[in-house]
């Protein structure tokens, strides 16, 4: 094992299989943003979601995906050019994976992913007592980027730095236009009936930060998907668009799609509709 991903290991207090995998991927999401830094990337495009909380600001829940927005729209963008560059990167660390686009029909998000043996990846990471019990042989390992090729105006960035596996340094969204994007997805995400309660966890955990939502942001990224007019978006409105969300969710389904990426469950004892509106309405900043 490379002696940079050894270091990154210890950071972990992996007793489970599950600990194991989702260890490995955090590294590999690392490394793949070197590889993006290293490329010139970020001169380009900036880093928001889950996994940006995750990394830069400590949420505490695990992440799958990377999801990135370009900084201008452009609908000639490829990621294609960067897949070569983050599998060379990634395989320098010791990990043989494949980087490859996804063929996409018309849409404003350009996506790849990181594909590799689950298995293999582990033995290499950690000798596991009893060794990889309960990971099956052909178990696949995988991990989505996605590129916003059309971003929603008003957004503002930041750069931050990361030390592990070397020092690098990545644009991301600010942390009050990330509350923008957690509370468009929470308004506007098409859930059908598959709720992401990583979505209501993340709002928790900015309201607890005393985050302050970047409204015009918001009001962008709304008027995008079609879920605002011209007219301005208030803090009362979007305190009332909170209320009526919280007031149509399956709470018990959306504990059971957060429960694999949190270590604790009681996190989730308060939850219903009672609990999100009272700390909407007592604990929600916005910044206009």
């Amino acid at each position: 094992m490379h002696s940079a991903v050894k270091n990154m290991l210890e950071k972990y207090n992996c007793q489970t299989v599950n600990d194991y995998k989702n260890a490995l991927k955090e590294i590999l999401q690392e490394i793949a943003l070197l590889g993006f830094f290293r490329t010139g990337f970020f001169n380009h495009a900036a880093f928001y979601g889950g996994t940006a909380l995750r990394i830069f600001y400590g949420l505490d829940r695990y992440s799958e995906d990377l999801d990135f927005s370009l900084l201008e729209p452009d609908p000639d963008f490829s990621i294609k050019p960067y897949c070569d560059p983050l599998q060379e990167e990634l395989a320098a660390y010791g990990f043989s994976v494949d980087v490859s686009r996804k063929n996409k029909k018309e849409s404003q998000v350009e996506s790849a992913f990181i594909k590799g043996e689950t298995l293999i990846h582990l033995l290499q990471i950690e000798s596991i007592e009893p060794p990889v019990a309960g990971v099956n042989p052909g178990e696949r390992l995988k991990i989505k980027l996605e590129i916003d090729i059309d971003p929603p105006a008003r957004a503002e960035y930041e750069i931050k730095y990361a030390l592990a596996p070397v020092p690098f340094s990545v644009r991301l969204f600010t942390s009050s236009c990330l509350f923008a994007g957690k509370v468009h997805a929470l308004l506007c995400r098409n859930w059908k009936t598959r709720i992401k309660g990583r979505d209501l966890y993340d709002y928790v955990w900015y309201l607890s930060q005393a985050i302050p939502l970047n409204l015009p942001h918001l009001a962008e990224r709304m008027r995008q998907t079609g879920h605002l007019g011209s007219s301005p978006l208030t803090e009362k409105e979007i305190q009332k668009r909170l209320y009526d969300r919280f007031e149509l969710l399956d709470f018990r389904q959306a504990k059971i799609d957060i429960r694999p990426f949190i270590a604790d469950q009681r996190a989730l004892d308060l939850w219903s509709k009672d609990f999100f509106q009272q700390i909407t309405k007592n604990k929600l900043l916005v910044d206009t």
